[in-house]
């Protein structure tokens, strides 16, 4: 499967829920479907379909023991999300380092300046002013 059509496959497995869940699951370590199946409320052969997207997007892998086929995290499937994001970090990375030499040029400019001088507005008290007549 080519790069692109491999990412796409990759975060449209990830965009539902219940497929990162699965995910966070196996990250725990392997398991059987039956197992992985437990905490939803969703049937059997819905589970399976969402492990079949997972597999195809290579971000599980699914053996077989016997009866059982346990399921496990496959990270590599994510070498390709990582690659991607890898230029938006660079960029965002170069615009952080951009923000905080504008910050440091502020700060020289406000350090160079005398701060402005506050107007000074003494509140007079009740009878202040006055001449007193004892």
């Amino acid at each position: 499967m080519p790069d692109t059509d491999r990412l796409s496959a990759t975060f449209a497995a990830l965009a539902d829920p219940t497929r990162r869940a699965i995910l966070a699951r196996l990250a725990l370590g392997e398991t059987s479907v039956q197992k992985l199946a437990q905490p939803f409320d969703i049937s059997l052969p819905a589970i399976s379909r969402h492990l079949k997207v997972l597999e195809h997007a290579g971000l599980i892998t699914r053996g077989r023991d016997a009866q059982m086929r346990p399921c496990r995290i496959d990270a590599t499937g994510l070498i390709g999300v990582d690659h991607w994001l890898e230029e938006y970090r660079k960029l965002w990375g170069q615009s952080m380092d951009k923000l905080e030499s504008y910050l440091e040029v502020m700060k020289a400019e406000q350090g160079a300046r005398p701060a402005p001088k506050k107007k000074s507005r003494s509140v007079k008290r009740q009878g202040e002013g006055r001449a007193r007549k004892d």
